[in-house]
Formats: C-alpha cells, structure tokens, sequence
C-alpha cells in the first residue's frame, strides 16, 4: 500500500503508524484537512437558489380592483 502522503510504498503488518509510512506523515496528515487541502465535496445550497417545499404547480392570484 501506498502512503496517503508521501506517496512512498508501506507495509500494513508492524507499521505502527499505518496507513502513514512515518510518524511524521502521520503528523502532516492533521494538517492538510485544517488548512482545507482535504475536503469532502457536497452539494451545498445558497440563498440564490430557492429550495422547493412542494411539487404542486402554484397559480397566481389575480387582483381585482
């Protein structure tokens, strides 16, 4: 298997930091998520788009005046 950061080939078996080659990969690993460098993607709404309630078509009222 491969190191998720350096990249380096590891070994699973006696490797104490796995799935990290090294200690020190192991502590970069922390770092990349708090600075954004990882990220999860998701759908993410804004206020632009408006979120549906119903599927039911909506029909304008008329004013009578």
């Amino acid at each position: 298997m491969r190191c998720p950061v350096c990249n380096r080939e590891t070994t699973r078996s006696g490797n104490p930091y796995r799935p990290f080659c090294s200690e020190r990969c192991k502590l970069i690993d922390p770092s990349h998520w708090l600075s954004e460098r990882y990220r999860i993607a998701s759908e993410v709404e804004t206020a632009e788009q408006p979120v549906e309630t119903s599927r039911a078509p909506q029909v304008a009222k008329e004013s009578r005046g």
